[in-house]
């Protein structure tokens, strides 16, 4: 009997692996402990070069093949799969901007307002609840709906050219209605005016 309760904290590399590459390559310390790996065994997994620490309680298998969206990646399980990359960051992810952000944009829910939290250098918070129809996901990660994402830039007071192309793109790729493109159109600072 107690071997079976030894047997659940017995390491298993394949089921570490398969946490893994679903998020690429990474897995955070909790995720570990399930896979039967205590702080003591990552520890010395660092050592050896098995794994890499990309931020706290988070890990990346070295192994791994790199990832298109390893940052992002990163940033979601740092905020405990609470994020949503919002704003300008979802405008590109959606393919909605030639604009490369130079900084992420996430969306967590408001209790997460009041947290102290050590925010990584270039990513920017907003607070916000995002009903299911808001989200939408880029590969591995969570992203707002593209309709959200255009609403989200507007409020936020992106560039009116850059949402004016993205809102034109959306719509010929039918990622909007034309009524929802004409409401995100007249909501443009100088949408009076002609263009």
């Amino acid at each position: 009997m107690g071997r079976r309760g030894k047997t659940d904290s017995v390491p298993i590399w394949g089921r570490l692996y398969e946490v893994a590459a679903a998020k690429e390559g990474h897995f955070t310390t909790a995720e570990a402990a399930e896979a039967g790996y205590s702080p003591a065994l990552l520890h010395h997994y660092l050592q050896i070069g098995r794994i890499i620490r990309v931020r706290r309680g988070v890990y990346r298998l070295v192994h791994f093949p790199p990832g298109d969206n390893e940052d992002l990646v990163a940033i979601w399980l740092w905020t405990e799969r609470a994020c949503v990359f919002s704003h300008e960051t979802a405008l590109s992810l959606h393919g909605l901007s030639d604009i490369l952000p130079s900084r992420m944009h996430v969306t967590l829910p408001l209790s997460w307002e009041k947290r102290r939290l050590r925010v990584p250098k270039g990513v920017i918070l907003h607070f916000g609840e995002l009903p299911e129809s808001d989200r939408a996901w880029h590969d591995a990660v969570p992203v707002t709906s593209p309709l959200r994402t255009l609403r989200d830039c507007v409020a936020a007071y992106t560039s009116p050219e850059t949402i004016q192309q993205a809102v034109r793109d959306a719509r010929s790729r039918g990622l909007v209605t034309k009524a929802e493109a004409d409401e995100l159109t007249r909501s443009l600072p100088g949408a009076g005016e002609a263009e």
